[in-house]
């Protein structure tokens, strides 16, 4: 890249960050401004918001590297995104946060579960869940910013990480919700032009649209010549579905479909976002503009992904030539999945539109991170902090406090995650947090006859059953985790086909659900409050 037009890039672009994130902190002055961004954010802000805090280098690189690793059969996982993480979430789950939310004044999730069911120990323990497990997606799309960078700049990984992580910090630790939200909606407008943009040029640099589509499908033979273990797994080709009851149709469908579809409805830093609005209207009024947001945005960058099998192949057809190298995506980018990506843009992109899409992929990294570093400040500082000690000192304050908290945190674990861990790591994070929040966090919002206890049981099974699934069934976790190896001698509890590729959240889930309803009729301790 030519440093001196990608350095004016950065600088107008973080000129434009700062900016966004100092009106945050001059509008910002109470408790309410800075955890809810005062209650009255524009549907349009909300919704480029709530998509830009969804969507992120996970789903772009990650996921993207998915794609080019197995093929399009990730592209179900963008309608999952759009029918559960937007239209269910915002329908079933979206207006009555606001309401309930605004009727026990709550500001965060662990608030909002606590006050409903009259409990400062469940608000707690929904901190505690929130500290320990949500640095590890934090860490995974600071990894996938950091990346990104390393391979566009051509830096050390250290230094691409502790630059990316500071200037996230800066605006989201002084700008609040407010900061937070402003930099989301000008990032995800920079989001949605630079993944049209990206998915234009490939088929352009393809050779146009059916003729993309048809190479990749004619290179089907090359899984078993060049990829003989992912054949062996179910990977059939790059357009079509693995085959049904394999070894990668269960990733697929168990882990990325439902842990990351299913997930979504139960993010805190999603949740979150419906009590911005001043009312349900706005939140209607976002649905629209969310659901575009994903299918643009995911959709361009899963198509892409398994295109690049065929710009690495076959070399360019729209612009230039001589730029074949025979290789498959995941060859070309020496077997890391994290890097096809990035790898495939500063290839396949002429420079001009590299710069531009430079900025959409660090404006989907900083757009999720900003949210959870929010959202670990808010919990660490609001509801651990001052919910422990009992205090009603600045909660502004110790917000702060808590978000430089979970940003070293979040740095610490980005140098010891292993290589091609981005999507996996998104998977664990979605599917830990349906387990333990979502049939808690559905009868938070319909059912009175939910107990605390009930709430309790439900999530102490959803987190169990998680973290054993996790040491002692999955594979994908529990051989390189060891555990079940030192202890039984062997890498999962149950070799029996299909266990040890069946995502955790197929079985925990449905245990929270059923420890929910069995603990609150066993003991009856109802909210203190009514739900209308």
């Amino acid at each position: 890249m030519d440093s001196l037009y990608f350095a004016i890039c950065v600088v107008i672009y973080l000129g434009m960050v700062i900016y966004l994130g100092y009106r945050g902190y001059r509008n910002t002055g109470n408790r309410k401004d800075y955890m809810l961004a005062g209650r009255s954010a524009h549907p349009f802000v909300m919704a480029m918001s709530y998509g830009a805090a969804f969507i992120s280098t996970s789903a772009i690189v990650g996921f993207g590297g998915i794609a080019g690793t197995f093929g399009m059969g990730i592209m179900w996982l963008t309608f999952m995104n759009i029918a559960v993480g937007i239209l269910a979430a915002f329908a079933i789950f979206g207006h009555r946060t606001r309401e309930i939310g605004q009727l026990y004044n709550a500001h965060t999730f662990p608030e909002f579960i606590g006050k409903r069911f009259g409990s400062r120990g469940l608000r707690i323990f929904c901190a505690l869940v929130i500290f320990i497990f949500m640095p590890l997606y934090s860490s995974v799309v600071l990894i996938g910013g950091a990346r990104f960078l390393q391979e566009m700049l051509n830096i050390d990984y250290s230094w691409a990480l502790l630059i990316f992580a500071a200037v996230v910090a800066l605006y989201v630790t002084f700008g609040g919700m407010k900061g937070v939200m402003y930099v989301d909606a000008m990032m995800g407008t920079i989001m949605i032009v630079g993944m049209l943009i990206l998915l234009i040029m490939s088929y352009w640099k393809l050779g146009g649209v059916f003729e993309a589509h048809r190479e990749l499908s004619e290179m089907a033979h090359l899984v078993p010549e060049r990829l003989p273990e992912m054949a062996a797994a179910g990977h059939v080709g790059w357009t079509a579905m693995p085959e049904f009851n394999s070894e990668w149709w269960w990733t697929l469908v168990s882990s990325i479909m439902l842990g990351v579809g299913i997930g979504a409805l139960a993010q805190p830093q999603l949740a979150v976002r419906f009590m911005t609005v001043k009312s349900s209207k706005e939140l209607y009024r976002a649905t629209l503009i969310g659901s575009v947001f994903i299918l643009l945005v995911v959709g361009s960058a899963y198509m892409v992904g398994a295109l690049s099998n065929v710009f690495f192949y076959y070399g360019d057809k729209g612009m230039l030539s001589g730029l074949a190298s025979g290789q498959l995506a995941i060859e070309a980018a020496g077997g890391n999945k994290d890097l096809i990506i990035p790898l495939f843009i500063n290839r396949a992109l002429p420079k001009f539109i590299l710069y531009a899409f430079s900025l959409t992929l660090l404006s989907a990294a900083m757009s999720t991170l900003s949210s959870l570093f929010h959202v670990m400040g808010s919990t660490i500082g609001n509801d651990l902090f001052l919910g422990m000690n009992k205090k009603s000192g600045s909660s502004v304050l110790a917000a702060r406090c808590g978000v430089i908290t979970g940003i070293v945190i979040s740095i610490l674990l980005g140098f010891v995650l292993p290589p091609g861990f981005i999507a996996r790591g998104t998977a664990i994070f979605f599917g830990v947090c349906a387990a333990a929040f979502l049939p808690a966090y559905f009868a938070a919002l319909y059912w009175e006859k939910a107990s605390r206890f009930g709430v309790y049981l439900s999530m102490g099974c959803g987190i169990g059953v998680s973290l054993f699934g996790l040491f002692f069934l999955h594979r994908s976790e529990s051989a390189p985790l060891g555990i079940c190896q030192m202890i039984f001698g062997r890498t999962e509890l149950v070799s029996t086909f299909p266990w040890p590729f069946v995502d955790m959240v197929i079985y925990s889930l449905p245990v929270s659900a059923i420890a929910l309803v069995a603990g609150s009729y066993l003991v009856k301790n109802k909210a203190k409050g009514k739900i209308k």
